[in-house]
């Protein structure tokens, strides 16, 4: 964790099997080694979060159950019950639904797909595009942008539209 630039590292993976084993080893792929820089406002939640809720060694993890052990799936949900309801998500939300929300917000701030790719820790376009999505609110966005782009070039050739060549 580094709270100058606000920002988190990935450097091992810890996924929980089927049988409810833990595996510490490495992520799935180079790619998922990486240093994720966060939005500035993060800087306080951040700072909060380590000093109430994470493991405290250097290397430890940042996420910790309520007894300081790593998550478990099946507690996960049930521990963030009540704190979901609180602040209005349904109940049928799940806290990974958050990693296409985390795409689809860098991807509107204007980052390229590669950027979107880094902080995301993918190594291939299509699981990186998995987690994108393009809701009407933002698909009037870009038609406003083109609209916005286009308008002086149509009005100059008095046309409606911007390549109709044929007068």
């Amino acid at each position: 964790m580094d709270l100058e630039t606000v920002g988190v590292w990935v450097r091992r993976a810890a996924p929980e099997l089927t049988t409810g084993r833990r595996v510490v080893g490495d992520t799935k792929s180079e790619a998922g080694k990486r240093f994720i820089v966060l939005p500035g406002f993060m800087r306080k939640d951040l700072e909060r979060h380590v000093k109430w809720f994470a493991e405290k060694e250097p290397n430890g993890l940042l996420f910790v159950g309520e007894k300081g052990a790593p998550f478990r799936r099946s507690t996960f949900g049930r521990e963030r019950r009540k704190p979901r309801a609180k602040v209005g998500l349904p109940e049928n939300f799940r806290f990974y639904d958050l990693r296409h929300t985390g795409r689809t917000l860098s991807t509107q701030s204007g980052a390229t797909l590669k950027d979107t790719m880094v902080r995301a820790g993918q190594s291939s376009t299509r699981a990186a595009l998995i987690y994108q999505h393009s809701p009407l609110e933002r698909q009037k966005e870009v038609a406003a942008g083109i609209d916005w782009n286009e308008w002086p070039v149509c009005q100059a050739r008095g046309s409606s539209y911007p390549l109709n060549d044929r007068g």
